[in-house]
């Protein structure tokens, strides 16, 4: 289990909740558009990764690799992360955030299940409630930036209509015998990365807001572990 402590930003204000999470799920080949989609499994299957069986899938991955710390260490220099929102659910009541499925793009290759228990998911303390942005979900955007080799780039953009919106997502979670209870966060998928897929040493990532003008955001450093055999 993993307890949090997130800004609720609402309308009218906000307050500090302690959330404790004791499941974390990674929603892949969420695209609500099947051409991009396809796309992003292209860029996987370079790297060596299968097709998945079905989608979307529901990976398990364990509560305490969510984080809201600004640093993040990792084994080698074949990880990278991805922008996602991120649904949580607490006192019966839905939120949602900004992550990033930070994953091992080598282990990923032999075993998408391991690659992502394999990293951290760093994400925003802040929240926003789900309620609040139901009815004007697709105008939402959502942006990351890397820095590679000491130069800031964007690395992915697009509305969180390329997507599955969140109560189709957490229907088909359903479906597949997944409970979305109290403590449950879940990572909802992502874009494809402008330029290909690849690692750097920073990561920046936002989830806007045009209709309420205002923006979630995080940023993490990430620190590159050697491998000595």
């Amino acid at each position: 289990m993993k307890a949090i402590t997130f800004d609720i930003a609402g309308r009218n204000g906000w307050c500090e909740r302690t959330i404790a999470i004791h499941t974390l799920v990674i929603a892949g080949w969420t695209g609500r558009d099947t051409v991009a989609m396809e796309k992003h499994i292209r860029e996987l299957e370079e790297l060596g990764v299968k097709r998945p069986a079905y989608t979307p899938v529901f990976y398990r991955v364990a509560a305490d690799r969510l984080s809201v710390a600004p640093t993040m260490q990792v084994t080698g220099e074949e990880s990278s992360g991805e922008v996602e929102f991120v649904l949580v659910k607490d006192g019966g009541e839905t939120y949602v955030g900004i992550a990033s499925d930070h994953t091992d793009r080598q282990v990923e290759t032999y075993g998408i299940t391991v690659s992502k228990q394999m990293c951290d998911k760093p994400c925003s303390n802040t929240l926003w409630r789900l309620s609040d942005v139901a009815g004007h979900w697709d105008e939402l955007l959502l942006r990351s930036y890397a820095t590679i080799d000491g130069e800031r780039v964007l690395y992915q953009e697009g509305k969180v209509t390329a997507m599955r919106a969140p109560q189709d997502l957490l229907d088909q979670f359903a479906q597949r015998g997944g409970r979305f209870v109290d403590g449950t966060a879940m990572l909802c998928g992502t874009l494809a990365a402008i330029g290909g897929i690849r690692p750097a040493e920073r990561f920046e990532f936002v989830l806007e807001d045009p209709v309420l003008g205002r923006t979630l955001r995080h940023a993490y450093s990430i620190e590159t572990l050697p491998v000595a055999g």
